[in-house]
């Protein structure tokens, strides 16, 4: 199983000096199973780059699932060039949570007045699986979900292939149950032995002293999260809008102390798009 990195950020695309090394792409995750099955996971603005690279390769057969329905995680599926391409046939996954539909979820942001080219004008086939159901497969992975902490409700997912594990828990706030939402014993459990761990770490300590409740998690409770689970790497992720790359990397850094007085063999980094991990 492979994981890349297409998008790390949070909220909204940036650019500029300061986001270089990270990205200001916001989210978008691609998996290729040992039989070169994709899997996506969100359309943010990173999509964009992914959807080039496909079409280069002269791919058209993609498995998609969504974590919820927040813009950022949405506003680059019009930007998915294959979607524009006869023979195109994606099969998607999702829990609609506060839409009618996943249908509606990805066809409102090319809504008029919103886009130029109506959803209903696209030529892939879509095939829809409308489920909040907590286990399914594609191919040879098996995919589990997990409710998200987060406004608006979500689903995270764990990603099982031949032993190895991969879990993707962005926009979850650990600090702070939301309808739907879980405690943390129920993600420590989710996440348990993984191989790999990607969750939310947009906050520092002091700017939740604002956003509490906003849906997201201080990047010392990912920590945790992944100490207590026994993780064996972990990708701080939904890097916030603002956060320079050497802000980043003094989080990084203070992840590894913390592991290093623990005596911990954690595996911490940032996730940056670009980035590529094989398990």
């Amino acid at each position: 199983m492979i994981i890349r990195c297409w998008g790390a950020r949070g909220s909204i695309p940036v650019s500029g000096g300061e986001y270089l090394r990270y990205g200001g792409d916001t989210t978008c995750i691609e998996i290729r199973t040992k039989n070169d099955e994709i899997i996506i996971i969100d359309a943010g603005s990173g999509i964009r780059r992914l959807g080039n690279k496909l079409l280069a390769e002269g791919r058209q057969q993609f498995t998609m699932m969504f974590t919820h329905a927040h813009w950022d995680h949405l506003l680059g599926f019009p930007f998915f060039k294959p979607i524009y391409t006869e023979g195109t046939r994606i099969t998607l996954y999702g829990c609609p949570f506060a839409q009618a539909s996943i249908k509606q979820m990805i066809s409102r942001i090319m809504t008029p007045p919103n886009f130029p080219v109506r959803f209903e004008d696209i030529r892939t086939e879509i095939t829809y699986h409308e489920s909040c159901s907590d286990r399914f497969t594609v191919g040879s992975v098996a995919v589990y979900s997990i409710p998200l902490n987060h406004p608006n409700q979500g689903q995270g997912y764990r990603f099982e292939e031949d032993g190895k594990s991969f879990i993707f828990l962005t926009d979850n706030e650990l600090a702070y149950i939301h309808p739907g939402g879980l405690a943390y014993d129920d993600y420590r459990d989710f996440s348990r032995g993984a191989d790999l761990l990607i969750h939310d770490a947009e906050y520092r300590e002091e700017d939740y002293r604002k956003t509490r409740t906003w849906g997201h998690s201080v990047y010392t409770d990912a920590l945790a999260l992944a100490l207590d689970a026994g993780v064996k790497r972990l990708g701080l992720f939904h890097h916030n809008q603002d956060r320079s790359d050497t802000a980043v990397d003094e989080m990084v850094a203070d992840c590894r102390k913390i592991i290093a007085d623990r005596r911990g063999s954690l595996d911490c980094f940032a996730m940056h798009q670009g980035m590529e991990i094989e398990l």
